[in-house]
């Protein structure tokens, strides 16, 4: 009687750990492929360079919205589907087994039974969760460009190391009289938002006053009206963006790079950037943000380059431009964000040195932007009302600095970060249309006539800044950039965009030993 009671023990309890397998099969599955679509229809990502960035970096200091939207669709959403697939079984399986059909299900069996549909049935059923996850993790790779990234990873490249240009062995002669910089990083603002008259894609200009600004001043295009720079490899998200422009560099991550390591060390430590030469030419470096300084491996990066001063949301507190418990958005609203760069400008104009004001802004961020109270929001996508709130803050954000006694002796700068990942707003625009990043230079010492019709990325910023301070680049390449001010072909007009990123992502043993 003890053998078989326990027998029966036994025989229950696997029974309920089969259970749980089997559902905790389905719930993983169904977690890969709920963040993939999640990833792919919120974020864009497009390589998993991009993604294992990401994950490595502090996603938790990310907006408010995106680690509460990610865990409702992605974790919780799919676990009260599984949850409810499994309770409507068991109510069904109660029904048949009380019921009046239970003579017809009966005959049924006998019925099928010399056929044995109802073994291949249990088979199909048992097997099922196995099969769903087996699809799902080949979705999951295919879809997120993991054996893409792969692939690329056993391959080897020698690109980097044959076109890399290291900025400490060029000459470079500032003027007598240094320049100030500001610099604008305009979070994921392309030229595909104005309208296309102005070589946009939309039947309406979201972006007037920034269009006005790339109309009345320098703007590099691909074409004879307003256009920009096309992101590479690495360079598709904030951080890979700025380190483009400031670098000339992508940053590559590795499946077996210590992530506590690597950010511990800095961002591409080995580069010699902007920000290095700045500060070592005596200038004083800040950037300022509206968010948590600390994401994406910002500040590392900040830090090991320049030795920055930094400015972020935790700074508003501290200061007591926001209240402690204030948090909008990403932290503080473009809105606060430019009343504080002006206070900040006024205090740090005021001294001796030369000095780089970088700044960041947040309201147009994926996925859906952020409107100000005051916003106009006369159109039906809410993201369109961030760009077109933005670029109207933005005009009258520019008119202030150039009302500024420091203005006459300052390089304004305004290029987008990288192509917006809002994928929604993008879907009715024509296929062949090349979207591209924004800029504009203000106040340049120098000026170009080779600065339409021309193919370029955002590692050509990089020398770009430096000649538009009036500095003589000798040669006029640092990193992968080229100075757009001269009428040197860049590497995406000697080689094409396609061909740099097909070697990017592959093994570069010089990258790792002098960049990384």
């Amino acid at each position: 009687m003890k053998k078989t009671k326990s027998k029966k023990i036994l025989k229950k309890v696997v029974k309920i750990f089969l259970v749980f397998l089997y559902l905790l099969l389905l719930f993983v599955s169904s977690i890969l492929i709920f963040g993939t679509n999640w990833a792919i229809n919120n974020y864009g990502f497009d390589s998993f360079n991009q993604i294992l960035y990401t994950l490595n970096s502090s996603v938790t200091k990310a907006g408010s919205g995106v680690v509460d939207d990610f865990i409702l669709s992605n974790i919780v959403i799919p676990l009260f589907l599984i949850i409810g697939i499994y309770v409507i079984y068991r109510i069904i399986k109660y029904i048949f087994r009380n019921s009046n059909f239970v003579w017809d299900i009966e005959l049924f069996h006998k019925k099928i039974s010399n056929v044995k549909l109802k073994k291949v049935g249990k088979v199909i059923f048992t097997i099922f969760p196995i099969f769903l996850l087996i699809f799902s993790i080949c979705y999951t790779m295919s879809k997120l460009y993991i054996f893409d990234y792969l692939i690329s990873s056993s391959k080897t490249s020698d690109f980097i190391k044959l076109e890399y240009v290291d900025p400490e062995d060029v000459k470079l002669t500032f003027p007598n009289k240094k320049r100030n910089l500001i610099y604008i990083y305009l979070e994921s603002m392309e030229n595909t938002y104005a309208n296309e008259e102005n070589n946009g894609a939309f039947d309406i200009n979201y972006m007037p006053e920034l269009t006005q600004l790339a109309k009345e001043n320098l703007n590099f295009s691909y074409t004879k009206k307003i256009g920009g720079a096309v992101p590479l490899y690495g360079t598709t998200w904030t951080t890979g963006a700025i380190v483009a422009s400031t670098a000339g560099v992508p940053i590559k991550t590795s499946l077996d790079a210590n992530s506590s390591e690597y950010y511990s060390q800095g961002v591409v430590d080995k580069a010699y950037s902007l920000g290095d030469i700045l500060k070592d030419n005596g200038y004083q470096n800040y950037m300022m943000v509206g968010s948590d300084i600390e994401f994406g491996g910002r500040k590392a990066y900040l830090s090991s380059h320049g030795d920055y001063t930094m400015f972020d949301y935790y700074s508003a507190i501290d200061e007591g431009v926001i209240d402690e418990d204030y948090y909008v958005w990403w932290g503080l609203e473009d809105s606060i964000l430019f009343d504080w760069a002006k206070d900040k400008l006024t205090e740090i104009s005021s001294n001796d040195e030369p000095f780089n004001f970088t700044m960041l802004t947040v309201d147009t961020h994926a996925v859906g932007g952020y409107t100000s109270d005051f916003c106009e929001n006369k159109y039906d996508d809410h993201y369109l009302n961030s760009i077109a709130c933005s670029s109207s803050q933005l005009g009258d954000f520019v008119e202030w600095i150039q009302k500024q006694d420091f203005y006459k002796d300052t390089t304004v700068i305004l290029t987008g970060d990288h192509l917006s990942m809002n994928k929604a707003t993008f879907t009715k625009i024509d296929d062949d249309y090349l979207r591209t990043v924004y800029n504009v230079y203000l106040n340049s010492a120098i000026e170009t006539d080779c600065n339409k019709n021309r193919e370029f990325s955002t590692f050509d910023f990089f020398p770009t800044t430096l000649a538009s301070l009036g500095v003589k680049i000798d040669g006029n390449k640092l990193g992968l950039g080229t100075n757009l001010f001269s009428c040197k072909k860049t590497l995406s007009e000697i080689y094409g965009n396609k061909y740099i990123n097909k070697n990017l992502p592959q093994k570069s043993t010089f990258y790792n030993k002098y960049i990384a």
